[in-house]
């Protein structure tokens, strides 16, 4: 996607209001909740970033907050255009042909200042993946100097630890001169380390309370968890709030853990494992290994650990639910925003489309389609039936590009901007790459010639306030007009997909907007490509451009027959090359197999 490093700044800021969110719950109306459940709202967070690189479905309630996209379509809005031809003459027998012209929104300066900060952000993690990997090889190197536990009376009490934490799988233990405190290593093959200098200074109460702390670790798949936040402290590596939030994880990992062995204890060992950590606070330290969990800590989270521990008392069975309910409020709450993070959905969102399945015929036009993404709708009048090819990209929104053109045309008649019969608009004088824009325009040709100035102006005449009362009457796409006057339907926030092109062709094919019947009819007749015995064409294509590629062609329209009429819409989207023209070469092709239209 363009701009993924701007769009993934603004994400940075979201996932850090959420961050604050959750602090600002735990520090106040969570502040009593069960230390495992504190540290298990943390789970929400990886699932948000990695919303940024993922497809997701925004919802309904949410679309609001899709707007932040939209940021880079204001900016771009000060930028000059460029302009591609894509033309093409498809149509034989004499008839009028629409040329398709693709307008890039792009801003060279925004390019600019996104590569830089993908630049920084790559550099960044690759530093921090030199870290991690100098972290693996020390690790690495302890494992390797590291012997099985030798000394028999902590072997078996550290087998009676692995009965009373009722784990079954056999955990191998070593010892190691190079930990200050035990350690928990490897989520897929774990493995127990413990200090060669307390194994040495054997302390039975101490040592037991040690082990079922890394027992907890691996019963509680801490390891895992700490896995993907070393994934992410990579990837997010610039952000201070997901370095503070791991620091918290770090923590209440820690007390959740110590909770849990205190409720494997008796009430009377509560004190002694409390001065257990007291008594090793000196000692134990953090590990050097970001691959481990352990009964480590600085001074402050021993603090907090033994304050958990002074306050601490089992919970009744109904404080539990409660307490669990609270907890799928809050975390169903936190991943329903996912979506807006979504890079890959910031700039589409989806139609819902609730037509009786009885009435869809699913197609297969993968052979059409061959080197293509995208979709093919058709809807048959006579028959009250829907055929379509790819049904996930049938409801997808994206930019209409030049197809809208007919939208903006209505509401140009509709607000007297033009009028039938007097539809001329002087030209600016500015010299434009085709000869067929510089000179005055008036309707049909422009339409024909998609003289991209020519409908900027009726926009720009008709005013933004105007564009959007007309899109909400007519329910067009998303209706999300942001930016000025002369691009929100040109690569920008304006979206619509194929299903939805073929119901707004229906809307105005039987004038179910209520527009003035003349109005219509001077439309109709714009994008009237050919008229016969065999029956009539309308269509009009479209192209967005991207980065100077042609990224997705549209080709939509209907066609008047004896006995029925079909609308259509068909989106082909690519990593260049992808036109309006070639979007209307495979509908044709389409149409032929389906004997609906034959061209020769």
């Amino acid at each position: 996607m363009a701009f993924f490093a701007i769009h993934f700044f603004i994400c940075n800021i979201f996932i850090s209001v959420i961050i604050g969110i959750i602090l600002l719950a735990r520090y106040t109306f969570l502040k009593k909740f069960p230390p495992r459940l504190q540290y298990s709202l943390w789970f929400v967070l990886p699932v948000l970033m990695a919303a940024p690189f993922l497809k997701l479905k925004t919802p309904d309630f949410l679309q609001l907050f899709e707007n932040l996209s939209n940021i880079k379509n204001t900016l771009n809005n000060s930028t000059n255009t460029s302009i591609q031809a894509s033309k093409g003459n498809l149509l034989s027998g004499g008839t009028d042909w629409i040329n398709d012209f693709s307008i890039s929104q792009e801003s060279s300066f925004l390019s600019i200042i996104n590569i830089i900060l993908s630049c920084i952000w790559l550099s960044g993690i690759l530093v921090m993946a030199w870290f991690f990997t100098k972290a693996a090889i020390n690790l690495y190197n302890l494992k390797k100097s590291a012997l099985p536990l030798q000394n028999q009376e902590v072997y078996k009490l550290y087998q009676a630890c692995l009965n009373e934490a009722g784990i079954k799988r056999k955990i191998p233990v070593f010892s190691t001169a190079f930990l200050k405190s035990p350690v928990l290593s490897g989520f897929i093959k774990p493995q127990i380390y413990l200090p060669i200098h307390l194994i040495s200074e054997y302390n039975a109460p101490d040592m037991r309370f040690m082990i079922l702390h890394e027992l907890q670790h691996y019963k509680h798949k801490d390891l895992l968890f700490n896995a993907i936040m070393n994934i992410t402290s990579v990837v997010y590596w610039f952000n201070p709030f997901i370095w503070f939030a791991i620091k918290e994880i770090r923590t209440d990992r820690e007390i959740a853990c110590d909770t849990s062995v205190l409720q494997m204890l008796s009430k009377d060992d509560y004190i002694n494992y409390g001065n257990t950590l007291i008594n090793l606070a000196e000692k134990i330290s953090f590990t050097p290994f970001p691959f481990t969990t352990g009964i480590s800590g600085n001074v402050a989270q021993i603090k907090k650990r033994i304050i958990n521990i002074a306050d601490y008392s089992p919970l009744t069975l109904g404080k539990k639910l409660q307490n669990i309910i609270i907890y799928v409020i809050i975390s169903v709450a936190i991943l329903a925003s996912a979506p807006v993070l979504s890079i890959k959905a910031s700039s589409q969102d989806y139609y819902d489309f609730k037509e009786n399945s009885s009435k869809i015929s699913c197609i297969d036009l993968s052979h059409e389609f061959k080197g293509y993404t995208g979709s093919f709708v058709l809807y048959d009048t006579n028959a009250g039936m829907w055929k379509i090819y790819d049904i996930k990209n049938a409801i997808t929104r994206i930019s209409p590009a030049s197809t809208f053109k007919i939208y903006s045309a209505l509401n140009a008649l509709e607000t007297e901007v033009i009028k039938p019969g007097h539809t001329q608009i002087q030209w600016n004088g500015e010299t434009y790459q085709y000869d067929t824009w510089n000179k005055d325009q008036t309707l049909k040709p422009a339409m024909q010639n998609s003289v991209t100035w020519y409908f900027q102006e009726l926009d720009k005449k008709a005013g933004l306030a105007s564009i959007k009362k007309f899109i909400q009457k007519t329910g067009y796409g998303n209706q999300n007009v942001t930016g000025n006057a002369s691009s929100y339907w040109m690569n920008s926030s304006l979206k619509i997909s194929p299903v939805e092109q073929v119901k707004m062709l229906m809307k105005l094919y039987n004038n179910e907007f209520n527009f003035l019947p003349e109005n219509i009819a001077l439309v109709k007749d714009a994008i009237c490509l050919y008229s016969g015995n065999n029956g009539s064409f309308y269509g009009k294509t479209g192209t967005e451009e991207c980065s100077k590629k042609n990224i997705s062609g549209w080709f939509t329209g209907f066609i008047e027959k004896p006995g029925s009429t079909y609308f259509f819409a068909t989106n082909i989207q690519g990593e260049n090359n992808t036109t309006g023209p070639a979007a209307t070469e495979l509908t044709f092709s389409i149409l032929s197999n389906l004997n609906i239209w034959d061209n020769k």
